[in-house]
């Protein structure tokens, strides 16, 4: 063993303690923290101590706490810590990195991706996945958590891997399998909140304020006394995994609530030191944002006064397909119901329907337009499914139960060859059918209960019954939203037409389209919608029973692939589409005069 500096912020205490194996270290106060800030509140000590080892820290003589910064966490989030020495670890694949443009993401949860819900059981699909033609595959919250399963948004230790998913080397060894087959991995982060079992910063200082709310409590402390180091918390485990782990992106959970008033926001300065670190080690690093407020200035370069972050999800979109695919108009889908196919047509070319526009769900105007003129398209990301919008129902039913296979196969067309960055959830290409349910192992029986009452109370003002929501902390809960590999097999057709389809998005759409080069026309009476973006066409007929006759305009077009036998369109460019299908077709030459035509006539 080696010498070692443990270091701890703890601005409050009088005395801290290491705690290593049976050794008792008095720590001393530091001069600056390990950032080389102002080191006010900092504590280290020396001790000998390697991989593996366990310690905690004690403040003013009280129990044995996990570090903060903690790399793993053997015991769960209430244990103790064990060294991590990250450069034991042998990467196997050289790797320089994959970026965002042209990139086709597929969400996965590890717990629930196979039976087992390890890392190395989903490594064993991963070559699955790249013949499939998925660039990068994002992971779900991987930090500690109460328990065994979870969605992992309620994790508690944002610098270390939770447990019985595999630990830090599990993480490693995914990610360098994932490598070994040209996909690039990027993982969900939450910042928004930890806990709020296990959630043991209040203990070392105010890494959280009461002067703002959230949905899960109080909010993290991003401008308030304190605030620096919380901000450099939070910056350092993002820096942490893209380096440690060679990751190629991050996906901000909820930054609407990083509740930020300091003239320059947390979110601008995260992302420009990952700009930095993707300098220093020369290759590509990318921040993808979930937030609901359609602010342009969450992608918007840090130059233009933007937050910088490289993308963001477009729940616009997933809700106006949804609403136009499945008629339901509960909740947020009572924006887009009314005209669902004018919603969708909207989405597509980036006028969002939330560009501050009315919103009856929200009793308001919201959002702000973006500029179409400039903004590239592969800023925001397109799905007809996630693990939110799943997950968020009483039921967790998938569009697999609730559209037949040729509606799915008219989702994949507009998402997989669409404007938008696409993103699959996990088994959609094979139409799953398998539910994604809200599941909990907290193993505090009140919190365990408190999180099955605010369940049953959250569906019940939208009409579901208690005996309609799921238990969380039924096992049966999870073991339901596990992936049935062997109905890939019986679902060959759709399989293959998103194959099709990626393979056609990576052959015939370049880099760099920006949403003015889309336009769309529609018509919202025969439910039909035409899409033209770069050399692509895309037309859907959504109609349960009626064909229709969507105009293309007098461009030469081929057809690339279709649900049915489609022949090219007609003298005058009409194309004859059957009730729920689609096609997508090249323009191989455009004559004169063509162009989009506006809703109703053609593209």
């Amino acid at each position: 063993m080696e010498g070692m500096l443990f270091e701890v912020w703890a601005p409050g205490a009088g005395q801290v303690d290491l705690l290593l194996a049976d050794e008792r270290v008095a720590m001393r106060p530091a001069a600056r923290g390990p950032g080389g800030g102002p080191g006010t509140g900092w504590w280290q000590a020396e001790a000998e101590a390697g991989h593996g080892v366990r310690y905690g820290f004690s403040l003013d003589g009280g129990p044995v706490l996990p570090d903060p910064r903690s790399r793993r966490q053997p015991d769960g989030p209430d244990g103790t810590s064990a060294v991590v020495e990250h450069e034991r670890f042998v990467w196997r694949e050289p790797w320089t990195g994959r970026g965002l443009p042209g990139a086709v993401l597929y969400e996965l949860h590890v717990g629930t991706f196979t039976d087992a819900g390890t890392f190395d059981a989903a490594a064993g699909h991963l070559g699955y996945l790249a013949e499939l033609g998925i660039t990068h595959v994002q992971l779900m919250p991987v930090c500690p958590f109460p328990g065994r399963h979870g969605w992992g948004y309620d994790g508690v230790a944002p610098w270390a891997v939770h447990e019985p998913y595999g630990g830090p080397d599990g993480l490693k060894r995914f990610v360098d399998a994932a490598h070994g087959h040209r996909l690039g991995v990027v993982l969900d982060v939450v910042h928004n909140h930890l806990g709020p079992s296990g959630n043991h910063l209040p203990r070392f200082g105010p890494y959280f304020t009461e002067r703002y709310r959230t949905p899960w409590g109080s909010a993290v402390n991003l401008d308030g006394p304190g605030s620096d180091e919380v901000r450099a918390y939070f910056t350092g485990s993002a820096l942490a995994f893209l380096r440690d782990y060679r990751l190629d992106g991050l996906r901000l959970d909820a930054v609407h609530e990083l509740a930020d008033n300091r003239a320059r926001h947390f979110l601008a300065e995260l992302s420009e030191s990952v700009d930095e670190l993707a300098a220093e080690l020369d290759r590509p690093l990318f921040l993808i944002a979930e937030s609901d407020r359609n602010d342009p200035r969450t992608t918007l370069p840090r130059g233009a006064n933007g937050l910088g972050l490289h993308a963001q999800w477009n729940d616009d979109f997933h809700h106006a397909l949804h609403a136009a695919l499945t008629g339901e108009s509960q909740g947020y889908y009572a924006d887009f119901a009314a005209a669902p196919t004018t919603a969708l047509a909207r989405t597509l070319t980036g006028a969002f329907f939330h560009d501050g526009t009315w919103s009856s769900f929200r009793g308001r105007h919201h959002g702000a337009p973006v500029d179409r003129s400039t903004t590239p398209a592969q800023r925001f990301l397109g799905y007809s499914q996630t693990h939110d919008q799943i997950g968020n129902r009483a039921r967790g039913e998938r569009l697999g139960t609730l559209l037949d296979e040729r509606q799915l196969a008219c989702a994949a067309a507009l998402v997989l060859c669409g404007p938008f960055t696409p993103m699959l959830f996990m088994g959609e290409e094979w139409g799953a059918t398998t539910p994604w349910q809200y599941f909990t192992d907290h193993q505090d029986p009140r919190l365990a209960q408190a999180v099955r009452d605010g369940r049953r109370a959250e569906f019940a003002a939208h009409g579901w019954t208690g005996d309609e929501v799921p238990d969380p902390q039924d096992p049966a809960t999870r073991e339901r939203s596990c992936l049935r590999w062997p109905e890939r097999e019986h679902n060959g057709w759709l399989l293959e037409w998103y194959r099709r389809l990626i393979a056609i998005r990576h052959t015939h759409l370049p880099h760099g389209l920006r949403l003015a080069d889309t336009a769309v026309a529609h018509d919202e009476e025969h439910r039909w919608l035409a899409m033209r973006h770069g050399p692509l066409t895309v037309a859907v007929n959504l109609h349960p029973e009626k064909s229709a006759r969507v105009p293309l305009g007098p461009a030469r077009h081929e057809v690339l692939a279709a649900t049915h036998r489609c022949p090219p369109p007609d003298a005058d460019g009409t194309l004859r589409l059957p009730a729920r299908s689609a096609a997508v077709l090249l323009r191989s030459r455009t004559t004169p005069g063509s162009g989009h035509g506006g809703p109703g006539r053609h593209v």
